[in-house]
């Protein structure tokens, strides 16, 4: 059973105001609309109705919702005594999204530092946004860039903000724990050929094209799978940046290699790879080597 005091709504305020954009979670279609889940607030229930859920026609309603799926909605009203919230999803505009989504993450970030504060200080949530969370809120825009200025200047935050002395501690260690950025792996599979004269020097050539991007920030590497099949990674702490700069260096190959009459083709696109992902193309590689070995018996007799 979830603990009473680490349930807390996200921002000072109780309810949303109207024209708020919120982050949603369908909870069950209706015949008068879609109920919902207002996830910065504490899981208040709010319902979009069948005509804000598109500004298409609709023939379905599951074409544009499903239940247990995340959207971003407009507050079109809230009455506060009766504790009804009508949204709309028809009113988002699909360029806000991204950044709702963006401070929703930053929201979820801090919401969870902050209850595991709580959790092993004995304070309850509320408690903690009362005592400083909000206060970082006003006054540097999200918590989560307060997080970020206690990072680089512990002092100077504590001074700003009344954290109580028993949080202190555990503050930093679970802000530390969750802020720093990670490398991430940016992995993408691709194939080249070249049956022109150049050969196999064309393909080395171009494959030292693509090591050319090779940076300390950006670092590059290029592994044979099984010809014609490579794989191209990177690590990067930020993966948007990440997956463009592979993007760059996929160019940068098959630029080389179709000048000199070859032939290139992306196999699977740049994506996050996980240490599972690694274990397995590092297994199937040992599987390949192995396969290529030469083993006694192979060689014929005068």
């Amino acid at each position: 059973m979830a603990d009473a005091r680490l349930q807390c709504r996200m921002y000072e305020n109780e309810f949303p105001k109207a024209d708020d954009l919120v982050v949603v979670r369908v909870d069950r279609i209706a015949d008068m609309g879609v109920y919902v889940t207002l996830l910065e607030y504490n899981g208040l229930e709010g319902m979009i109705q069948l005509s804000q859920l598109s500004r298409r026609r609709i023939r379905s309603v599951k074409s544009v919702v499903r239940v247990g799926r995340q959207e971003v909605a407009l507050v079109v009203r809230v009455d506060q005594d009766k504790g009804y919230i009508d949204l709309s999803k028809r009113l988002v505009m699909p360029e806000e999204v991204p950044a709702i989504e963006d401070k929703w993450n930053k929201s979820k970030a801090v919401h969870t530092i902050m209850t595991h504060v709580a959790k092993k200080t004995g304070h309850s949530a509320l408690e903690l946004y009362e005592s400083f969370g909000w206060e970082v809120y006003k006054k540097l825009g999200h918590c989560y860039d307060g997080f970020k200025l206690a990072m680089k200047e512990e002092e100077k935050f504590f001074e700003m903000f009344n954290v109580p002395e028993d949080c202190k501690e555990e503050l930093m260690k679970n802000i530390r724990r969750r802020l720093t950025p990670q490398l991430v792996k940016i992995r993408a599979d691709f194939e080249i050929t070249c049956f022109a004269y150049a050969g196999i020097d064309a393909i080395k050539v171009a494959l030292k094209k693509g090591l050319s991007f090779h940076t300390e920030e950006t670092p590059v590497s290029v592994k044979l799978v099984a010809p014609p099949l490579y794989v191209l990674t990177t690590t990067t702490l930020d993966k948007k940046k990440g997956i463009d700069f592979l993007n760059s260096v996929l160019e940068g190959i098959n630029q080389s290699i179709t000048e000199q009459g070859g032939a290139f083709t992306i196999k699977t696109t740049p994506r996050t790879v996980s240490d599972k992902d690694e274990r397995l193309l590092n297994s199937l590689m040992d599987q390949l080597e192995k396969q290529n070995q030469q083993v006694d018996g192979d060689e014929t007799e005068d």
